[in-house]
């Protein structure tokens, strides 16, 4: 599948690739809704309905990943709520395995993410997952987010590598399409970011969803 003599680089997303996408989509579909609906006087239905188009308007922005944003928007202390469902935060299977065998190799292993640092030192803490990379990167560092060009650009400043030599693994087809335009040559997609829901088959990008298929003979 891969020719792992082209890569030099691994740059990996965090949220529903390297982690169960459960946590976070729970947390923004169901339990926030439910907090703030009782700090407004409404159920939860009503709640989500107000919320939901808010959401929507704000994804692939930066703000939509700052939990400081929604603290400020919603009159919440999101980073707290955040804390109360932190049990949800899991590794993906094989996810461990993956970056091992990627530091064994001898490869150079960034994390590029969206999520906010606050919860993302919560995540590394938690999961024991922060020695194995070489560089972690969060967007709101860089100041934009990776649905767009312009993170791409500020990420070669920081991080050096060979967009040849590069292999790029997220969730996200619209992050993935953005790495794709700007000359990341490997890229793969994930079927099943959520445990909580049916895996997905993607027509642009080879889809992986047991890391072990990588180094498979």
């Amino acid at each position: 599948m891969i020719n792992w003599n082209k890569i030099e680089t691994v740059m990996l997303d965090m949220d529903g690739t390297l982690l169960d996408l459960h946590f976070d989509n729970y947390f923004w579909q169901e339990y926030l809704p439910e907090c703030w609906g009782k700090a407004k006087g409404m159920d939860i239905d009503t709640a989500k309905a107000a919320l939901i188009p808010r959401f929507k308007a704000m994804e692939g922005t930066l703000a939509w990943y700052c939990l400081d944003y929604w603290s400020d928007e919603l009159d919440l202390d999101v980073f707290r709520l955040k804390h109360d469902v932190e049990h949800l935060i899991k590794i993906r299977p094989y996810s461990e395995e993956l970056l091992c065998k990627l530091n064994e190799m001898g490869k150079e292993v960034v994390l590029v993410t969206n999520a906010h640092e606050k919860i993302l030192d919560v995540k590394l803490e938690k999961t024991g997952l922060k020695k194995y990379f070489d560089q972690i990167i969060s967007a709101h560092a860089l100041g934009s987010p990776k649905e767009h060009r312009e993170f791409w650009e500020l990420l070669s400043n920081t991080v050096q590598f060979r967009q040849e030599k590069s292999l790029f693994i997220d969730d996200n087809l619209t992050v993935l399409r953005v790495a794709q335009e700007y000359g990341i040559r490997h890229l793969l997609s994930i079927a099943k970011p959520d445990s909580h829901l049916p895996g997905r088959t993607s027509t642009e990008f080879f889809s992986v969803d047991d890391f072990r298929e990588l180094f498979s003979d």
